[in-house]
């Protein structure tokens, strides 16, 4: 990343942190930057999470871990990480008619992971996210192992996480990532 496109990123980010102040109670701007800066893996994966549509912001903070959660803050699932399955498991399953990739493998490419349900939950009391898509979340093992795989949308004024076959795709669905800082 040139200084150019790290100080663009930056500037994004903070025009974001300062739009949506609800996201973040308690969390300065200037805490965040300096905890960003000497970052160059952060800065690649909130700059892929941008790139992708995905509207990285804040919407956790903890003082005392020294942690801070950054996750998709797009109205709607990413245009960019639609039509794709769970995971790459799923993805070689299928016989026909596979989508272009897989959820998992595409945030794990991006440095980051797809939200947990706490996560999505978490977000969705920040805000009305997911009215129209939907987006696949990391599902325990014990359900994977089964064929499943979790996602959740908002729908009838309320939060739904349910589940769907992991090789299922819909060009409604995408995902949303986090990254820990």
């Amino acid at each position: 990343m040139t200084t150019d496109e790290r100080e663009q990123l930056l500037a994004i980010l903070q025009a974001r942190f300062e739009h949506h102040p609800q996201r973040h109670p308690g969390l300065a701007w200037e805490t965040l930057a300096r905890r960003l800066d000497g970052k160059p893996a952060a800065l690649a994966t909130l700059a892929a999470m941008e790139a992708s549509g995905g509207e990285p912001d804040v919407i956790a903070h903890d003082p005392e871990a020294a942690t801070i959660l950054f996750c998709d803050c797009a109205a709607e699932s990413p245009t960019g990480r639609r039509s794709l399955c769970y995971d790459g498991a799923a993805l070689g399953a299928r016989k026909e008619a596979k989508p272009r990739g897989s959820a998992a493998e595409m945030a794990a490419a991006m440095g980051a992971t797809l939200l947990n349900e706490a996560q999505y939950q978490m977000l969705q009391e920040l805000g009305e996210f997911d009215l129209k898509t939907s987006s696949w979340l990391d599902t325990p093992p014990a359900l994977r192992s089964r064929g499943g795989a979790l996602f959740g949308d908002r729908r009838y004024g309320r939060v739904f996480v349910y589940h769907n076959g992991a090789q299922s795709y819909y060009a409604a669905r995408g995902f949303r990532t986090a990254l820990v800082v």
